[in-house]
């Protein structure tokens, strides 16, 4: 941790920073060139000298780090840590009580109060995710702070701050008993195969645990199930389980195949009776129009960016004719259930992308239900983009 910095913010910004705002932009300070060691703590004053907030220097995609606290003689120490990391763990007790569900968010940057630092917990072994230099300089305080709050068997760290804030690969077993791999979780009763040590993903993404539960318990029954960039398979497991008739799983990674075969079988499912494809989902589109194949249920949930030899996807651009090339393989009175977690729109826009899809389709579509982040992803409304996953189910209307 270096030295407390004076910063000036550019009275433009004032305000917004007075409302909340939790995010330091490289645009709003004055005195730039005076930050030049990452996780130098920062007080920021207006041109008055009239105090704000204080933070830290951390560059990462987002900005140039992040208000730590809004009261001046509060110290950045041990105790304020700790603070931080028990509120934490008391907004999220339900989730330690509840053995069905054992793979969950501890700790989710500013909406618990530190920006660029996130904590999973996963059956009782933790993976912290370093966003940039800055927070990793506070390891030593994060890591005592989370053993003085729960009981920790072993912790994992992810640090995301190489060049354009990708993930560096190293060996990621920080502390504690490591265990065997797969760690088996589990979410709503379902079993994940887990890989804490295994490159920048572990094997799931647990934003969407609402989503999944959904899937399951009231829209996969008797369907047949298009699961696109599927990864490993969650969707298609739970979809399984809820009674799907056959789910076929699309994705252009190699690894997609073995991974979707283990989370299958640690499930007790037979993954000989569900097509796992790998290939390059908008290939597959027009596989799928050559061949005439029909779902009666397509998910729809492709990263933010995508780039094949062939393709370029950007969520921003080119959501509408997904959901176009979506809507051409669904049955009619199908469901849709598309998925973005970028988070440079928000829903009103994301909803915009269906209306003007199905417009040009010349089809009709009614709305069923819509979902964002989970309660564990806890997001503060002073920064919307926190609230990044959005997700709608839609019912393609016969027409």
């Amino acid at each position: 941790m270096g030295k407390e910095i004076d910063i000036k913010v550019k009275a433009k910004f004032v305000s917004k920073i007075g409302k909340g705002f939790p995010l330091i932009v490289k645009e709003s300070i004055a005195n730039l060139n005076d930050l030049q060691e990452e996780g130098s703590l920062v007080r920021l004053e207006d041109e008055n000298n009239r105090f704000l907030a204080k933070g830290y220097y951390g560059k990462q995609n987002k900005g140039y780090g992040w208000v730590l606290t809004r009261r001046e003689n509060e110290k950045i120490d041990q105790t304020f840590f700790n603070g931080k990391i028990q509120a934490a763990y008391e907004f999220r007790k339900s989730f330690f009580e509840d053995g069905e569900t054992t793979a969950f968010r501890l700790f989710n940057g500013e909406g618990d109060g530190i920006g660029g630092l996130i904590i999973d917990h996963y059956d009782g072994h933790y993976v912290i995710s370093w966003y940039s230099k800055g927070i990793y300089s506070f390891k030593d305080y994060i890591i005592k702070a989370l053993q003085e709050t729960v009981e920790v068997k072993s912790i994992y760290q992810k640090k995301r701050f190489d060049t354009k804030g990708q993930y560096v690969d190293e060996d990621d077993f920080v502390m504690g008993e490591q265990p065997a791999f797969p760690l088996l979780v589990k979410e709503n009763g379902v079993h994940f195969a887990v890989y804490l040590n295994d490159g920048a993903m572990v094997g799931v993404f647990l934003d969407q645990r609402d989503v999944r539960r959904k899937i399951r318990d009231e829209y996969a029954k008797g369907k047949t199930v298009l699961n696109m960039f599927s990864y490993t398979g969650a969707f298609s497991v739970f979809a399984a389980l809820g009674g799907a008739v056959k789910t076929t799983s699309v994705d252009l990674a190699n690894r997609s195949l073995p991974k979707t075969i283990e989370q299958f079988s640690v499930n007790g499912i037979d993954p000989e009776a569900h097509n796992i494809v790998v290939m390059d989902v908008f290939k597959y589109f027009k596989y799928a129009v050559k061949k005439a194949l029909k779902f009666e249920m397509v998910i729809l949930d492709p990263p933010s960016f995508a780039k094949s030899k062939k393709f370029t996807f950007s969520a921003g651009k080119d959501y509408t004719n997904l959901l176009k090339d979506t809507i051409s393989i669904t049955e009619d009175n199908g469901v849709i259930i598309a998925s973005t977690n970028c988070s440079t729109f928000d829903m009103k826009k994301f909803k915009n992308f269906i209306d003007v899809a199905f417009k040009e389709m010349n089809g009709k579509y009614e709305i069923m239900e819509q979902f964002s982040l989970p309660t564990d992803f806890k997001t503060i409304p002073e920064y919307r983009e926190g609230d990044y996953l959005k997700v709608v189910f839609i019912k393609k209307i016969k027409g």
